[in-house]
């Protein structure tokens, strides 16, 4: 799998609250693929990461600011989960315009179970076909989503993933479907 991706640059949208192996492992997919991914926050510094939501599973350094960038600065973009993480994604303007911009500029885009949270505030979801966490689903609906229980669904530009459990179909998936995206000119080039 390595060289698939070609430098791909990936956006990893996420903020504290982020469920620790939502982000790494599908990081690390797509970096053993050759993408350039990076983190991007609402804020500076570093975001806490948890472990089923309630337990401390260390921090991740942030990369960009949200505010600071646009989906032309990338190839695809990566929402992952945990209970926290997109609920203060959604409070953030420049959080939900980027999610809206990037998935109205047709490149891939994936997320995992409390994830799809940011289509729904994004208006993003209405006549899409996606999965996530149970809890989520009944929000995707009220948002105009044809929801599904699928260990991984992609519809169009979307991926959607329902839980941790679902990280193998969901790494492997997003691989895919990334690649399948035009490498920005400067994906040979240094970030």
């Amino acid at each position: 799998m390595a060289g698939t991706l070609n430098g791909r640059r990936v956006a990893i949208l996420a903020a504290d609250g982020v469920e620790r192996v939502e982000l790494a492992q599908p990081r690390q997919a797509l970096d053993d693929a050759g993408a350039r991914t990076e983190v991007v926050s609402i804020s500076s510094g570093e975001i806490q990461a948890r472990d089923h939501d309630l337990e401390d599973a260390g921090t991740f350094p942030v990369d960009r600011l949200v505010k600071e960038v646009s989906p032309d600065d990338y190839d695809a973009l990566l929402l992952p989960g945990g209970t926290v993480n997109p609920d203060k994604l959604r409070m953030e303007p420049a959080a939900v315009r980027f999610v809206r911009d990037f998935v109205q500029s047709r490149k891939p885009v994936a997320s995992i179970c409390h994830g799809p949270w940011n289509f729904v505030e994004a208006d993003v979801a209405r006549g899409r076909r996606l999965t996530s966490w149970p809890s989520v689903r009944t929000d995707l609906r009220n948002a105009g989503a044809e929801v599904v229980d699928e260990e991984v669904v992609t519809d169009g530009n979307i991926t959607t993933s329902r839980s941790p459990d679902d990280l193998p179909a969901f790494c492997e998936r997003i691989v895919r479907e990334f690649a399948k995206a035009p490498a920005s000119a400067d994906a040979g080039g240094g970030a």
